[in-house]
């Protein structure tokens, strides 16, 4: 069976993109918004930003009964504009960020897994880019 078709979500952030870009990349600032809601937490963030470089993210509810490591290697990086990477079950993904003055979209696209619910996976992965839109507008 193959993966199912790719998918995005997307968020615009009212920050230029050097900030946005700093905080969707720096470990220390991933931990504090990798999570779709506020019962989820990240306790640990890897980052080896360059090309050929690792990452490792784990995730899990805050009282420890579900989580997952979302890990893999970074394929193309364009500071500022692009990341794309390949999870460790070798499934790809890209993150565009797309600049206009103060503002920044990121729109990141990839293949879901095919073990959890399509529905379920659109919902945590907005509910995730939506919480870093609320960090980094924060910051």
């Amino acid at each position: 069976m193959s993966n199912p078709a790719p998918f995005t979500v997307e968020t615009t952030v009212n920050a230029p993109v050097e900030k946005v870009w700093k905080l969707w990349t720096t470990p220390a600032d991933i931990m504090q918004w990798n999570a779709p809601s506020d019962d989820w937490h990240c306790p640990s963030a890897e980052a080896d930003l360059k090309e050929g470089g690792t990452f490792s993210f784990r995730m899990e509810t805050k009282d420890g009964r579900v989580g997952f490591d979302h890990s893999g290697k970074y394929s193309r990086i364009i500071p500022n504009e692009l990341i794309e990477y390949l999870v460790s079950d070798g499934r790809s993904s890209a993150i565009k960020f797309i600049a206009d003055g103060n503002k920044t979209t990121v729109a990141e696209t990839f293949v879901p897994e095919k073990e959890t619910p399509l529905e379920m996976q659109k919902w945590f992965t907005q509910s995730v880019i939506d919480n870093f839109k609320n960090y980094a507008e924060s910051k």
